[in-house]
């Protein structure tokens, strides 16, 4: 394990205070940029392929979803594949796969006007944001000291949130007046290149950057999925976190049809909203790493996760309906939904917990693993169950799903959970003497 930066500039020293780990700064300033470009598209693709592609909503939710099954599976291996090949190269992978497929989408599959080349390009570009960012994640937990991993693991989700899709949003907003959507997409690309060359080429720490020296070759894959039924906790954990994100990236195919056609927003204010609701997200990732720590993880996931976003659902629906496009009360009740999509933070190191250390890249696998899978349930839902047209339906499943969430927490114990530790010192103290 390394220690912390020895750099001995206040720049540095300020980063190690922050919970930054100064020799991999420049990564985190990679992946923020990486997935601003990434999160561009998020609320205006499905509206694009629709109304310029001539996709229908249903092709459209299909293509995103692909795309989804893709994400998944980058997202499995980007955790198994760092241990083999080492993160660095995994990133390395992860950017040249999606600048070369999205110039693709975009010169054969939207210029020629191809449209199975545009869903094949697309999809296949899934692989490359996990590749990328969970490979870092990989790199940050094996280069962090103990003492600052939680915190450093509350940056990576900070960056992670604030490029996608709250700033991709935002730069969306406005460059789709001045250059267009197809210019738009462009802009994107120069940003993923940007990123990636800034944290593949800027960390100069390369300690952890190769393979792990215990690792077991190729069979680490296989060992990815079976921890699966070999620990049932860290299965539930990832149920738990898969319910995290879908009814989020179901929102991005249906809500922009949702608030500009029932509600009557623009989309440029459409964008905004959701640029102001993912920034309070983003700071909640930070925040709720810190209530965590000590109102206990297990019980930050329950009570500020699960319950609040089946809330906050119902706030987002139900409100902008009575009072119609009224931008301020749009942005509270959606935020509510925002920020507990945050109160999921402390599963990150929850997970892992639960496992001996030997097994804890395994179990970030598959965490990491349903994190990518729910970007694919979530458009699939939307397409089985009538997409925009069947909004209240949707609302109501995903709310479902939360509450469902919220009881198989009660199963997710770890002992060093400082919720499950207040709990247990409770209980061996004597009981009172009446």
């Amino acid at each position: 394990m390394s220690h912390p930066a020895t750099g001995t500039s206040a720049g540095a020293r300020l980063l190690d205070r922050l919970g930054l780990p100064a020799p991999l700064f420049l990564g985190f300033v990679g992946v923020l940029l990486f997935m601003i470009g990434d999160g561009v598209e998020s609320n205006y693709l499905s509206p694009f392929l629709v109304d310029q592609e001539g996709f229908g909503e249903q092709a459209a939710a299909l293509t995103i979803s692909l795309y989804g099954v893709f994400v998944a599976i980058g997202s499995w291996l980007a955790g198994t594949l760092s241990a083999v090949l080492g993160p660095r190269k995994v990133m390395a992978l992860g950017a040249v796969n999606w600048v070369a497929f999205e110039a693709l989408f975009l010169i054969v599959g939207v210029g020629l006007d191809v449209h199975w080349v545009a869903v094949l390009a697309y999809t296949v570009r899934g692989i490359g944001y996990p590749f990328f960012a969970y490979a870092f994640l990989v790199w940050i937990n094996t280069a962090t000291p103990p003492h600052q991993r939680g915190t450093s693991v509350g940056w990576f989700w900070f960056v992670f949130g604030a490029g996608l899709p709250t700033l991709g949003s935002l730069i969306a907003s406005a460059t789709i007046p001045v250059i267009g959507e197809v210019g738009t997409f462009w802009l994107a690309t120069a940003l993923v290149m940007v990123g990636a060359a800034v944290a593949i080429f800027g960390v100069r720490d390369r300690r952890h950057a190769g393979p792990e020296p215990d690792a077991a070759g190729w069979a680490e894959l296989g060992k990815g999925l079976t921890i699966i039924w070999l620990r049932p906790r860290v299965t539930a954990g990832a149920v738990v976190r898969l319910i995290n994100t879908t009814p989020n990236f179901a929102l991005f195919v249906v809500a922009p049809f949702f608030f500009t056609e029932t509600v009557g927003f623009s989309q440029s204010q459409y964008l905004q909203i959701v640029t102001i609701v993912y920034t309070a997200n983003i700071f909640a990732n930070l925040a709720f790493g810190v209530i965590g720590d000590r109102f206990g993880w297990k019980r930050t996931v329950t009570w500020f996760g699960c319950v609040m976003c089946a809330v906050g659902l119902l706030l987002l629906f139900y409100v902008p309906q009575i009072i119609g496009p009224n931008f301020a009360v749009t942005v509270l009740c959606w935020a509510v939904f925002g920020i507990g999509l945050a109160g999921f933070v402390p599963l990150t190191a929850l997970v892992p917990s639960m496992v001996p250390t030997r097994d804890r890249g395994s179990a970030l696998a598959v965490y990491t693993l349903a994190a990518g899978l729910s970007s694919f349930v979530g458009p699939v839902l939307v397409g089985v169950l009538g997409g925009a047209a069947s909004m209240s339906v949707l609302v109501w499943v995903f709310v479902a799903l939360y509450l469902v969430g919220a009881l198989i927490c009660q199963f997710l114990r770890s002992s060093e959970d400082p919720g499950q530790a207040t709990e247990e010192a409770l209980a061996t103290e004597p009981a009172v003497q009446r």
